[in-house]
């Protein structure tokens, strides 16, 4: 089987999971007496809002799971992850899917966002409106009801309540930050700086986008050692930023980063190296909806003294060498595979969206 029609498979047997745990969650519902339109209601928030992404999160938690119970040390794979690891693994990947599902309903409304995977924005659905705040605190509901019935009596159950929890509140932090720094309706570029970008990205991507999915996976696995998952944080962490940086490059040509008054690595590369001419350009023109306006921003960022591509081609050398050494310097005794690391940075290396 070729890696595509391989890729195709295996989202297939991972949506398969959705579906029962829609079921679950609406069971529940209907057991506990809701009436009939709000479990459709229910169950129509679920579906339009959690499945239709990449799915790359939830689907890194399965792919972590088969690497540490499933392959040697020399990442030959040894055999297929049973029914039941498979099952909790999904599961586990779902939850991340409805965590970030509860991001986005709630980012949406505060950014008074249009679109979403090409199409409309869940509270701009005809009916939904301000009950799209309760439905965003619907689908985080939804996380802890899944891991009570599935893992309740697991060892590790504990330890998926406090992975959740805490980077639930690491998100929620960078998207304060992110607020605070760049509302949309009033620009101020003083308050933007790349150390402000840095913990945005850390704390509003990275740790439930990329240490979450392989955190799960690991206290799935059976691994304790807090040492281990230190050595993960330290790896996965650096790769969210990564991402996140090349995300807001490749927005800057194909995005509306511009207009929508951004703090990302682009304007923020821009300020450090601007001159004074080009800082004006930048204040009377950054978050403008306006063609014009962001024609002159981008010339800027292509203006030879700032040039954003070539910063970001240093940039993308840079974070290769410097997280392939973090990965190449895992002990052998600490718990985990390189092939973790790998297959993750993979994902994204040279990603063109």
């Amino acid at each position: 089987m070729v890696a595509a029609e391989l890729k195709v498979v295996k989202r297939q047997r991972f949506e398969s999971v959705f579906d029962l745990i829609v079921d679950d969650l609406v069971n529940f519902m209907r057991e506990n007496g809701m009436p009939q339109d709000a479990v459709e209601w229910y169950r129509r928030s679920l579906e339009y809002n959690t499945p239709g992404g990449k799915l790359n999160r939830g689907l890194s938690v399965v792919d972590t799971a088969e690497i540490l119970l499933c392959t040697n040390d020399q990442g030959d794979k040894m055999r297929e992850l049973s029914d039941e690891e498979y099952n909790d693994a999904a599961i586990l990947g779902w939850c991340v899917e409805l965590l970030q599902a509860y991001f986005l309903v709630a980012d949406d409304m505060m950014d008074a966002s249009i679109t979403r995977r090409g199409h409309p924005c869940w509270y701009r659905l005809s009916g939904v409106g301000n009950i799209a705040i309760n439905d965003s605190f619907m689908l985080d509901g939804a996380i802890y009801f899944l891991l009570k019935k599935y893992f309740r009596t697991k060892p590790f159950y504990v330890h998926l309540l406090e992975l959740f929890h805490d980077t639930t509140f690491q998100t929620e932090l960078g998207q304060l930050i992110d607020l605070i720094t760049a509302p949309e309706d009033a620009v101020d570029l003083n308050k933007f700086s790349l150390d402000k970008h840095h913990l945005i990205v850390v704390y509003k991507t990275a740790f439930y986008s990329f240490y979450l999915p392989v955190a799960l996976a690991m206290a799935m696995c059976g691994i304790k050692d807090e040492s281990a998952y230190k050595y993960a944080l330290d790896i996965l962490i650096p790769l969210g930023e990564y991402f996140q940086v090349q995300d807001d490059y490749l927005d800057a040509y194909v995005g509306t980063d511009i207009r929508d008054n951004k703090c990302s690595w682009n304007i923020n590369v821009a300020l450090a190296n601007s001159t004074q001419e080009q800082r004006k350009v930048l204040d009377e023109n950054y978050g403008q909806k306006d063609d014009t306006c962001e024609a002159r921003v981008k010339d800027v960022f292509n203006a030879s003294n700032v040039n954003i591509q070539g910063k970001f081609a240093a940039y993308e050398k840079e974070s290769y060498d410097r997280i392939h050494g973090l990965i190449n310097a895992l002990p052998e005794n600490a718990g985990l595979k390189r092939a973790v690391f790998v297959s993750f940075f993979e994902k994204v290396y040279k990603r063109t969206k």
